[in-house]
This record gives C-alpha cells, sequence and structure tokens, in this order.
C-alpha cells in the first residue's frame, strides 16, 4: 500500500499496535504506537510547513500558521489513513474493535504519525518529505490554488448540493456505541431522502464531518 518495503520491520509493525491491544495481550505500555505518535507529529509539522513556506511565498505568517492548521487537524490525517486503508492494519483491542473504534478519527490520526514516524526512523529524513508530500497532494493543492485552508467537508457539501438546487444537506445519528469515556458515533447525510455518506466518529461532529467525506466522495461522479 505504500510503496515501499521497510528495511525494519518491526518499526512497522509497532506503528500499527494500538495501547488497547497491549491491555489485552499484556504488553507493555511502550510496545503501541504513542511514543511513535508523539515524534510523528513533529515530522509532519516540519514537512507541511515547510511546503507551505515554498508554495506560498507571498503568504503571511497568521496564513501560513492556518493552512498548516488545517493540514495537519485530525480530521485531515484521519481522511488521508483511510485513503491507504490504514485502520484495517492496526492491531487494537477487542473492545476498540468491536465498537469499530479502529476507523475513528481520534484513532486514525494518532495512527498515522506513528506511521510517519516509523518511515522517518527507517528511510531518512528525505524520503519521508516526499512520502509526506505525495499523501498531502490533493490538500496541498487546493491550498496553493486558492491560497487559502481547505474547507470544512461540511461547508463544501452543503455549497455543492444547494448550487445543484437541491436542500441543505440533513445529518442523522445511526447509532451511538461504547463506553461514555469513548463512544463511537455513526451518521447518515442525506440530500432529497436519499443516503449520499455515512460516517464514524469519537464526537457526532467528527461523524459529520467524516460522512461529508463521504458525501463529497460520491458526489463527485454524479454532475
Amino acid at each position: 500500500m505504500l510503496g515501499f518495503s521497510f528495511k525494519d520491520p518491526s518499526l512497522l509493525r509497532l506503528a500499527l499496535v494500538h495501547s488497547s491491544y497491549c491491555n489485552e495481550n499484556d504488553l507493555d505500555p511502550s510496545e503501541s504506537y504513542e511514543r511513535l505518535e508523539f515524534l510523528g507529529d513533529a515530522v509532519l509539522e516540519l514537512a507541511i510547513s515547510t511546503e507551505l513556506y515554498r508554495r506560498l511565498p507571498d503568504a503571511a505568517e497568521g496564513d501560513l500558521t492556518k493552512s498548516r492548521s488545517s493540514l495537519v487537524r485530525g480530521e485531515t490525517l484521519a481522511r488521508i489513513a483511510r485513503r491507504i486503508d490504514l485502520g484495517n492494519r492496526l492491531l487494537v483491542g477487542k473492545g476498540v474493535d468491536s465498537t469499530n473504534g479502529r476507523h475513528q478519527d481520534s484513532i486514525l490520526a494518532a495512527a498515522f504519525e506513528a506511521l510517519v514516524a516509523a518511515v522517518y526512523l527507517d528511510q531518512g529524513n528525505e524520503f519521508t518529505r516526499r512520502f509526506i508530500i505525495g499523501l498531502f497532494d490533493a490538500e496541498l493543492t487546493q491550498v496553493e490554488r486558492t491560497g487559502r485552508p481547505p474547507e470544512n467537508p461540511k461547508s463544501t457539501l452543503q455549497e455543492i448540493v444547494q448550487g445543484r438546487g437541491l436542500n441543505p444537506p440533513v445529518y442523522r445519528l445511526v447509532s451511538s456505541e461504547g463506553p461514555d469515556h469513548g463512544p463511537v458515533f455513526t451518521v447518515e447525510v442525506m440530500v432529497d431522502g436519499e443516503v449520499v455518506g455515512s460516517g464514524i466518529g469519537g464526537k457526532k461532529s467528527d461523524a459529520e464531518g467524516a460522512a461529508a467525506e463521504a458525501a463529497l466522495t460520491a458526489l463527485s461522479g454524479n454532475p
């Protein structure tokens, strides 16, 4: 899926282990991806900051900061993680798996940061920079073209739908599962009574955003 092989496969495995898997299999917490997540956050920020600085030579500091924040926020990282099907490759505990937590935005975003760190440690800085820029190409191109951060998917969906003369999208909560400290929400978004996308998240707003993303993908082929 990534287009290359790890020199040290143990780094890749470490990047895929959620703490819940450690808890249920009597493993030390250090055998989860949490330490890698810490490093990956810094590697991502540097790569995205450098690329924005290069692509937007006339942008003010504040605009660069806003663009970077939009690109490295959890929602964006989770979307890119879904593109490479990262959720289905994670090792998670049975409790997390039973609530479909492996596809929750917060878990996907954290795992993606860990994966970036694993690539960095295994392949070096320049390879990792190219790896990151390749995965973020669509988002970076949008920022470069418009000169502003990517739009919220819910706002974008509403603009597209209303631009076609249809009623605004309606979001419907399908289910809420899991414990109070770690709920998982499933939401569907409907346009004129038809379901056009569904999403999962640890907050209703995250699930609605994921549903909007799915709807935008579905509608992109339906003018």
